[in-house]
């Protein structure tokens, strides 16, 4: 059993008013409730992908639960079209209407799942440390079940999305199938040791990018890739993954995958001339400097 008060103790909501994003789930509506307990001032932001038939319902809830709490309403309305990495482009579709710094409900089972699908697809440190140097989690450090309760005990009503036993989605088989037998091995809870290890994770990371900040200064054009050749990898890998992740050469949200870093270290060695990657990009060298086209 967990209290309202509890909770509070547990959350780092930032301070002064805040944007919070809310599907109407279990998890969101509770931090809606928390920040309401908080006693801070909130514009609640919800999203319809109009991919289910019930979610102008959806919308219709959270717009209720806002008004109750005493919270602005903003309703965005984006349209994704069914079919393959429906859930990649509805979380990009998300991203491109949310305010930059909404608060999301993502609880420390998140977390742990987060960390096994990124173990699975060959993470390194940042793979391993998801969210949690993020701003925008508060509750990150709550269970489902404890959010989930505090929803229950508030007797508000909050939305079941029809797909979340859908086993053809990773997260979902991750969650009902391969965390289960995970602790059935272990016999223990691993959610927070997950969390924990994320937690750990996420200080070296901080200390790590604490160490590369001047080489984040480095622009891609100025610097010699027989210079390059010589850093450290660890150094080379971690200042790709960043140059290749900005505005200038990415999208700024979506980092490049290890296997595509590898291929540009690659091609800083003059290992191969060229290589392609992520968002029709190719990655070549001229006159010893990368060139991305």
């Amino acid at each position: 059993m967990i209290t309202v008060d509890e909770a509070l103790a547990r959350c780092r909501f930032p301070a002064g008013s805040v944007e919070l994003a809310v599907s109407g789930g279990a998890d969101s509506v509770a931090m809606a409730l928390l920040a309401r307990a908080a006693n801070i001032a909130a514009t609640v932001h919800h999203v319809d992908h109009h991919l289910r038939h019930e979610s102008s319902e959806d919308a219709r809830l959270v717009e209720q639960l806002a008004h109750d709490l005493g919270f602005h309403f903003v309703l965005h309305d984006v349209h994704v079209e069914k079919g393959a990495n429906m859930e990649s482009r509805a979380r990009g579709a998300r991203r491109s209407v949310l305010p930059a710094r909404a608060l999301t409900g993502h609880t420390m089972d998140d977390l742990a799942e987060t960390v096994l699908i990124n173990l699975m697809r060959g993470a390194g440190v940042d793979g391993l440390s998801p969210m949690v140097n993020e701003q925008t989690k508060p509750i990150l450090s709550l269970r489902r079940s404890e959010v989930l309760e505090i929803v229950e005990k508030s007797e508000r009503p909050f939305v079941v999305d029809s797909t979340n036993n859908d086993l053809t989605i990773l997260r979902n088989r991750i969650r009902l199938e391969t965390l289960p037998m995970l602790n059935e091995v272990a016999r223990r809870d691993l959610v927070p040791v997950l969390g924990r290890q994320a937690e750990l994770m996420g200080e070296e990371r901080r200390w790590i990018e604490e160490i590369c900040h001047d080489d984040s200064l480095i622009s891609i054009d100025d610097i010699d890739c027989r210079d390059l050749a010589r850093w450290a990898t660890a150094r080379l890998r971690r200042w790709l993954r960043i140059k290749l992740s900005g505005a200038d050469h990415g999208d700024g949200v979506h980092p490049p995958s290890a296997a595509e870093v590898e291929r540009v270290i690659a091609v800083v060695r003059g290992e191969v001339a060229a290589t392609e990657i992520a968002g029709s990009r190719r990655v070549s060298r001229h006159d010893q400097h990368l060139r991305i086209t």
